[in-house]
């Protein structure tokens, strides 16, 4: 009898305990990322309905969410992304509050019919979703409690608790909280999204967050060479097996091997396509600029306060004016009245910007406009504008 209490029917020892437990939360990220997140929720890929039966009978053992729920509640935080709408925004509601009662906030959402409603369309709506896996949430999760006592005893109960803390912490808590609070960002999407890691395995590739949200639709989430989405990998193995179909993955910018004088309609709609990684781009050519001159506007600075925004130049630059809080965007007023160069930068940012968000603008306009910005950007003198110039004029279809 104790030697059941302690390690059940398995007769398993810490080893493999802890190996079984490793493979266990792994599938179950598994099934949120490839199941959930990028075939469900985003449409990025279609899997073989044997598959997808497994995946739904797994999360329902484990996690007890429903699909239809999910796919609803995160198509919400996409639409309504860092607004008070957002069902988990740490821009709204706090790092805290997302990281620590990631769960509670998805458990709230998941009650909104409304949400349900407007959000979960093309997810399953068969017998077993209604019938099992909403009406009975907590059955499934019950029965995997039980099953990990018969197999390893009173181990077993910790095994359980972590497998239901598996998701609450790192998808809900790490994914939903720091994703959009910390890292760093291969793309100047609009919301607050980072990528955590280059290397994303923990989670599944979830970890480069701010890659999903500039190329939603993509069934890779991996961008850079460096990159490393485990998630991709296993879409791959599925559809070596038959069992999945990629429908999209983004496309990485393309450049001609020279740059063109004359722009032409393929080099503007090859920018507003990438018109993420251009501002990306941007952005890193003001940070290099800035800090170019640094140590001699800080001989220039005439009081603490110069200097102290001074200090904050870097992050300033970082982020597009229309971002900035109404304490930040005075600074960065000030920040350009202290420098001709860093003004002129940010000013020639939003007249590239609004270039593509101008939704009156023919593609004709468009390319009239951009032509008018390179020229000008070339006739600055500022170093970082002519190479950034160089840039949109190569860019590709």
């Amino acid at each position: 009898m104790i030697e059941f209490l302690t390690s059940g029917i398995t007769g398993a020892s810490i080893g493999q305990m802890v190996i079984y437990t490793l493979i266990v939360t792994h599938v179950t990220i598994v099934a949120v990322t490839v199941y959930l997140h990028r075939c469900q929720a985003h449409r990025a890929l279609e899997v073989h309905p044997a598959l997808a039966h497994f995946f739904r009978a797994w999360l329902w053992l484990t996690t007890g969410m429903s699909t239809r729920a999910w796919a609803a509640i995160h198509r919400k935080h996409h639409a309504k992304c860092e607004t008070p709408d957002d069902p988990h925004s740490p821009q709204t509601r706090g790092l805290k509050t997302v990281f620590w009662r990631g769960a509670e906030l998805y458990r709230a959402e998941s009650k909104n019919k409304e949400t349900l409603a407007k959000y979960s369309h093309g997810t399953p709506s068969d017998w077993l979703e209604f019938q099992v896996y909403e009406r009975f949430p907590w059955q499934g999760v019950g029965f995997t409690l039980a099953l990990s006592f018969i197999l390893f005893g009173f181990p077993g109960v910790s095994i359980w608790a972590i497998q239901m803390l598996w998701i609450p912490v790192l998808a809900a808590g790490v994914i939903n909280g720091i994703g959009h609070y910390w890292g760093y960002r291969n793309f100047d999407c609009p919301d607050a999204s980072r990528n955590i890691s280059p290397f994303g395995i923990l989670i599944g590739g979830e970890e480069l967050h701010n890659n999903h949200h500039t190329h939603a639709t993509s069934a890779k989430l991996s961008n850079k060479w460096y990159e490393f989405d485990i998630g991709w990998m296993y879409i791959k193995i599925f559809s070596f097996l038959g069992l999945a179909k990629v429908k999209k993955v983004a496309e990485s910018p393309k450049f001609s091997s020279e740059s063109k004088p004359v722009l032409s309609l393929t080099t503007v709609q090859a920018v507003v396509n990438h018109r993420y990684d251009v501002m990306a781009r941007y952005a890193s050519s003001m940070r290099k600029a800035f800090r170019s001159e640094v140590a001699a506007l800080k001989q220039k600075a005439a009081n603490a306060q110069e200097r102290k925004v001074l200090a904050k130049g870097t992050k300033l630059l970082s982020i597009d004016e229309s971002k900035l809080c109404d304490v930040q965007r005075a600074e960065l007023a000030q920040l350009c009245a202290q420098s001709k160069m860093i003004n002129t930068l940010v000013e020639m940012r939003a007249e590239l910007r609004q270039i593509w968000e101008k939704t009156n603008l023919s593609r004709e306009q468009m390319l009239v406009q951009l032509q008018a910005w390179c020229e000008r950007a070339e006739q600055s003198g500022i170093r970082w504008l002519e190479d950034m110039s160089i840039r949109i004029r190569r860019y590709a279809a």
